[in-house]
């Protein structure tokens, strides 16, 4: 990951946390910042003191979007554990993101 992202939160910073979540987002605009929010109330939730999150946002890292095969934003990469997975929306949904994240 290139210095692009943006650590939003990490239990030690010399411990990698269980799950590695990747946001891809598109600027400030309310539809990010939901998705922002929406994954840092179900980190805190569902994933306290075991995850890290990074939001990229591809207006200033255009090259990620294609580098990454992001088609729709936003976009949720879970990065580790494996398998990768992804979820496209403001993750509103909690029950979906939870699935779709295999965390549930």
């Amino acid at each position: 990951m290139t210095g692009a992202a943006k650590v939003l939160r990490t239990k030690k910073p010399d411990v990698e946390p269980e799950y590695l979540l990747r946001l891809f987002v598109s600027g400030l605009t309310p539809r990010s910042q939901r998705a922002i929010d929406n994954l840092r109330n179900i980190c805190e939730r569902y994933l306290a003191g075991r995850h890290r999150i990074e939001v990229v946002d591809l207006y200033q890292s255009p090259g990620l979007a294609h580098d990454e095969q992001i088609i729709a934003i936003p976009t949720l990469v879970k990065v580790r554990p494996r398998p990768q997975l992804r979820v496209i929306g403001d993750l509103s949904q909690t029950d979906k993101v939870l699935r779709g994240l295999d965390i549930k």
